[in-house]
């Protein structure tokens, strides 16, 4: 029997639903047998017939009837409105045999019942193909991940006609008239002293004939005035003050200069200038005194003139000698990396996707390691084992982080198989080892350790 390839893709790509605590997928072949001995061959013809490879992880689906097939999204409306319709009916008729199983007393019946009304859920529009204008679904019984059931499992392959918005052009509004600015009174500028010159003349300075008389000079006319002002004549202390200070400090510091020079005339050093002192009230002059005869010669405050030397410690020289260069070992692209950040803030965003697991077990009836497979996401995943002579076995997943940073990865229960057997699920530990890099082990009981490593797919 030779029929057309619809659509082919891998298993963990879609989340499989069921009823009665088994999985539609798991019984496809006998679903569509059970309908064909019920008479409900329309039905049948809309099942895709699956086929999965030898490594239980992808699956191939075949037309159940001959024709030329096209996708939903390629034919054209009537053809669809057409199918639409034949859809309708068609899981009118299944919806109705679902309630009369259920309603059954018999248990076999009862689970028929339950999984035909989960059979006709599948992904979307791109699943469904029109072969000779009839429709047939494929990847029936699963959903998108992370979704669940639809209620109306045909709201996805109807378009809603949206009317076409109707533009009303608005009136252009009238330009306000722009407020005419109020003229304020502005007060008129008043100058009481227009007559007088905006800086004071600077006074003529003649040239001081010793410092004591310059000094008092200087002390006199630098007194601020605090007394009542004069209606005649105003005294200001301008800007002439910078350069009789200026002479100031040059009568001082001179005759002190040149008398240490004659006292010691081999030192090198030059000996400070003395600072004036402050001036004192104008109606006492202040008398400044010689330097004494015997002054001592200031003391030489110059560092030493060989060069220092930092001599290296042995721990330095013994660190340099001992280094040896880091080496850096390549992190594999599909390895699967404990993020250091994620790890501290208690998130496990690392851990979100497709992973297949590889343990060191063998199957007894096989001799072959089983294909194992997680699909997580936030914390929450399934698990798909495949050993023996293709039975597959099934099982729910939820993830954490312990407060240490190790990874726990648990099931609820033992894995349920397509044959009616149960798979022991282990106990999955992994720490931050080398370069983050997750380093895992399987525990299937108190005696039974495995290690694990986890490779990345689906990217």
């Amino acid at each position: 029997m030779a029929k057309t390839l619809l659509r082919s893709g891998d298993l963990d790509d879609f989340q499989a639903v069921g009823g009665g605590g088994q999985a539609v997928f798991d019984s496809a072949l006998q679903i569509r047998e059970a309908l064909r001995l019920r008479k409900q061959q329309a039905l049948v013809d809309c099942l895709a017939i699956p086929q999965v490879n030898d490594e239980g992880d992808r699956v191939d689906w075949y037309s159940p009837v001959d024709g030329r097939a096209v996708s939903w999204k390629a034919a054209d409306d009537e053809a669809r409105f057409r199918a639409l319709r034949y859809l309708e009916s068609t899981m009118d008729s299944a919806f109705a045999l679902s309630r009369k199983c259920i309603q059954s007393p018999k248990t076999a019946q009862q689970l028929f019942g339950s999984l035909l009304e989960k059979a006709l859920q599948f992904p979307g529009e791109n699943h469904v193909f029109l072969v000779d204008g009839k429709p047939v679904i494929t990847f029936w019984g699963f959903v998108n991940l992370n979704e669940s059931a639809r209620e109306n499992v045909l709201d996805c392959l109807r378009y809603e006609e949206v009317a076409e918005p109707v533009v009303e052009l608005l009136p252009e509004p009238e330009p306000e008239p722009e407020p005419e600015p109020e003229n304020e009174p502005v007060a008129p500028a008043a100058f009481t002293h227009a007559d007088e010159p905006l800086l004071a003349p600077r006074p003529e300075v003649k040239p001081a004939a010793s410092a004591p008389a310059v000094v008092a000079a200087y002390t006199a006319e630098a007194e601020p005035a605090v007394a009542a002002p004069v209606a005649k004549k105003r005294h200001r202390v301008g800007l002439w003050a910078i350069p009789v200070a200026v002479a100031v400090a040059a009568a001082i510091g001179v005759p002190l200069m040149l008398h240490q020079s004659s006292t010691d005339p081999e030192s090198a050093q030059p000996a400070p200038v003395a600072v004036a002192p402050a001036p004192a009230p104008a109606s006492q002059p202040v008398a400044v005194a010689p330097p004494p005869a015997n002054a001592a010669p200031a003391q030489a405050t110059t560092l030493p003139l060989h060069p220092a030397e930092v001599a290296a410690t042995g721990t330095a020289k013994a660190a340099d000698e001992e280094s040896e260069p880091v080496v850096i070992a390549a992190i594999a692209k599909d390895a699967l990396v404990m993020d250091a950040t994620q790890v501290k803030l208690g998130s496990t965003r690392f851990l979100n996707g497709e992973w297949r697991l590889a343990m060191d077990i063998k199957d007894p009836v096989s001799g072959k390691a089983p294909t194992v497979r997680y699909q997580i996401n936030n914390n929450k995943g399934t698990a798909r084992i495949v050993h023996g002579k293709n039975v597959t076995c099934r099982a729910d997943l939820f993830s954490g982080l312990h407060q240490t940073g190790e990874l726990l990865i648990k099931s609820r229960g033992n894995a349920r198989c397509s044959d009616g057997t149960r798979y022991p699920m282990p106990e999955i530990t992994c720490k931050a080892g080398s370069n983050n890099v997750a380093d895992c082990s399987a525990r299937f009981d108190a005696k039974t350790t495995v290690a694990v490593t986890f490779r990345k797919t689906g990217d």
